[in-house]
């Protein structure tokens, strides 16, 4: 036993003076040294929102003394499959990865639970009816966000007597955040007529899609009063939509977005965003935490939820300077 875990280490440092994010070779319970090696499979780098949250969880594994193997999916399903499969195949210790998509995951991960590879879901969760799958789910709670963005609308148009007509940018068609910030959003809209969403897309979380999906809403729907978008970087291409058709974004056509991060908050200090609930992508700490509990056989939460919190213009005003993403 003692030569397997000093082998499994030796390995590990081999791994590491050839890998520029770490390597290494783990089983079920760490190295002998008390090491640990994980495998985190992100989404991608579609937004600003998820290389804060990439680079929070590389700083974190870094300061915690976790060995990273990190891979990037580029928003397809496959290649998160792909890496989770190669994180088992090398045994590490923890595996964890926000999921593109909500469905299709149970395969995979039966793959690593029968491997004895302890699974983190980080930011999305997944729809799977097998909760014994995946130890935790460390992230926001989207359904809130959308809510929250509704409450907003709902109390910005109190007053009016005339329909509020909206279009909305969703996120990737089938992941969490854009299923449950639509189904918040429509859940607390849905309450007064007056609201009408009149056109819903996705725009893949990305800015350049953002502009060109809005553009396509301006000239089919000449009479937009709100945008709704699942995302800064999404409400950030649509503004250049917006002014490119002559209106003013803030005034012209409302804006709420989700995120809050730099370039979303400045936007919305400028007024061309009028809303922003806040989504932070500051997980790093919380999930090398977590991640060296299950690995220890620690119970932990099957669900921890982030703090966040929401910001007017005159509150973006005040916390711009300090954003750390």
């Amino acid at each position: 036993m003692f030569k397997r875990i000093s082998a499994l280490v030796l390995a590990g440092l081999t791994a590491m003076s050839v890998a520029s994010c770490g390597g290494g070779s783990g089983g079920s319970g760490g190295g002998g040294d008390g090491s640990i090696t994980m495998g985190f499979a992100q989404v991608g780098a579609e937004s600003g929102w998820r290389t804060a949250n990439t680079k929070s969880v590389q700083d974190s594994a870094k300061n915690a003394g976790v060995t990273l193997k990190f891979s990037d999916a580029q928003q397809k399903q496959e290649n998160q499959i792909k890496a989770i499969r190669s994180y088992i195949q090398q045994k590490v210790d923890v595996i964890a990865f926000s999921p593109v998509v909500e469905s299709g995951w149970d395969t995979v991960l039966k793959e690593a639970k029968d491997a004895k590879i302890p699974v983190i879901l980080t930011d999305r969760a997944v729809d799977s009816k097998d909760t014994s799958l995946y130890k935790t789910f460390l992230g926001s709670d989207f359904v809130e966000e959308g809510k929250k963005a509704g409450q907003w609308l709902v109390q910005e148009y109190k007053d009016a007597k005339d329909p509020v007509n909206i279009v909305e940018l969703q996120g990737t068609t089938g992941s969490a955040p854009a299923n449950d910030r639509k189904a918040g959003f429509a859940q607390v809209i849905g309450a007064d007529p007056k609201f009408k969403v009149i056109a819903s897309q996705t725009g893949d979380f990305t800015r350049a899609k953002g502009k060109e999906v809005m553009e396509a809403f301006l000239k089919s729907n000449p009479d937009i009063d709100v945008l709704y978008a699942h995302n800064d970087d999404m409400g950030l291409g649509a503004i250049e939509a917006i002014e490119g058709a002559g209106k003013v974004p803030g005034k012209d056509i409302k804006i709420i977005t989700v995120d809050a991060v730099k370039d979303g908050m400045q936007a919305l200090a400028d007024g061309k965003i009028n809303y922003i609930v806040e989504c932070s992508p500051l997980l790093g700490p919380q999930l090398m935490d977590l991640a060296k509990k299950v690995v220890k056989g620690e119970q932990v939460p099957a669900r921890v939820v982030t703090e966040e919190t929401t910001f007017t213009q005159e509150q973006a005003k005040q916390v711009l300077s300090s954003r750390q993403y």
